[in-house]
């Protein structure tokens, strides 16, 4: 252990693992970061989808209100309005 050459490659192994323990992490959060990012857009996209279909929901609502109210005026001469 007291043979310089020991020392150096000791360093040399020490600063291999570090640099090689930043990379990744690095990369790991560039990763990490980008999968969010594209689970917001998935989010934001499902949210406008589910707003188109509670618009249709509600416009079908209305149609059927305006059907039943036809009808309850036709059969029994009420109007509900």
């Amino acid at each position: 252990m007291n043979e310089p050459q020991v020392w150096t490659l000791i360093g040399v192994f020490a600063a291999g693992m570090f640099g090689m323990i930043t990379i990744v992490s690095t990369m790991f959060v560039r990763v990490v970061r980008g999968e969010i990012g594209g689970l917001r857009g998935e989010i934001g996209g499902l949210r406008a989808e589910i707003k188109g279909d509670i618009a249709e929901l509600r416009t079908e609502i209305r149609s059927l209100d305006r059907d039943v109210n036809a009808l309850m005026k036709h059969t029994f001469g009420i109007d509900r309005d």
